[in-house]
């Protein structure tokens, strides 16, 4: 079992290798980056959010401890001390609250400032690995082009392949027409097929084309004798044909008698 499932395992990343292209693998790592650092934002601005709501919490707490302070201020004036005294009570209240929502401020301002510098940090490395990217990009385009350009010339692609085990066949193919061709011709000339076309050549015509055609063997035998011999027929030829104008020139030649 766990030799099947090594194997299993073997032949299926052998077929992502074969499947996966490294231009879509480094785009959709940059696109989970992208969705990452979007997430940070929001996380940022959620902050931000959080930390301007308490802002207006202790805009109001501060607000009504200063209005609970001047009544205890009016109360005691006019002799009031009860009032006085409940409305400082509250005033005290509120001034716990604040204490409170001034450190949860501190708190989120803290976090806000951490997330803000881990988004501007994210975003730096986001935008390295964008560059990186392109660049990895292009370089494998031009090597994949090289590649391929390479194995048209070699003549190794799949493509210039077919092509080449096209142009084989159609060669073979031909050589084949052609010897079977020339196979019929030298029956039908021996007499071994006969020709259905109606134009037969009798025994007495195959032999005078068997003689011509050794006549003209010998021919070609004799010039090549010559041509070893150091003279060649042709020479012989036209030394022939120049004696016999020399000969039919006439003897006697005008003569112009001198004034």
């Amino acid at each position: 079992m766990k030799r099947m499932g090594m194997i299993f395992r073997a032949k299926a990343n052998k077929a992502l290798d074969r499947a996966e292209d490294p231009r879509e693998t480094l785009d959709y790592s940059y696109q989970k980056q992208l969705e990452l650092l979007q997430k940070v934002r929001r996380g940022v601005a959620d902050v931000a959010t959080s930390r301007k709501r308490l802002e207006l919490q202790l805009n109001q707490l501060q607000s009504q401890s200063s209005k609970l302070e001047d009544q205890g201020r009016k109360a005691l004036a006019l002799g009031r001390e009860d009032l006085a005294r409940e409305a400082l009570s509250r005033r005290a209240a509120l001034q716990q609250q604040v204490t409170d929502l001034e450190t949860q401020h501190a708190t989120l301002q803290g976090e806000e400032e951490k997330l803000t510098l881990a988004a501007q940090r994210l975003q730096a490395k986001v935008d390295a690995f964008r560059t990186k990217k392109e660049t990895i990009k292009a370089t494998y385009t031009a090597a994949q082009a090289q590649t391929r350009i390479g194995e048209a010339f070699s003549g190794i692609s799949e493509e210039m392949g077919d092509v080449g085990l096209a142009i084989q066949r159609a060669e073979d193919k031909t050589a084949q027409l052609q010897a079977r061709a020339g196979a019929i011709d030298e029956l039908l000339a021996s007499g071994a097929l006969d020709d259905q076309s109606g134009m037969h050549k009798d025994e007495i015509q195959a032999e005078l084309d068997r003689i011509s055609g050794g006549s003209d063997v010998e021919l070609e035998l004799q010039r090549m004798k010559a041509e070893l011999a150091g003279g060649s027929s042709q020479q012989a030829i036209e030394g022939g044909t120049g004696q016999a104008q020399s000969q039919q020139q006439p003897q006697d030649t005008p003569r112009f008698d001198k004034q």
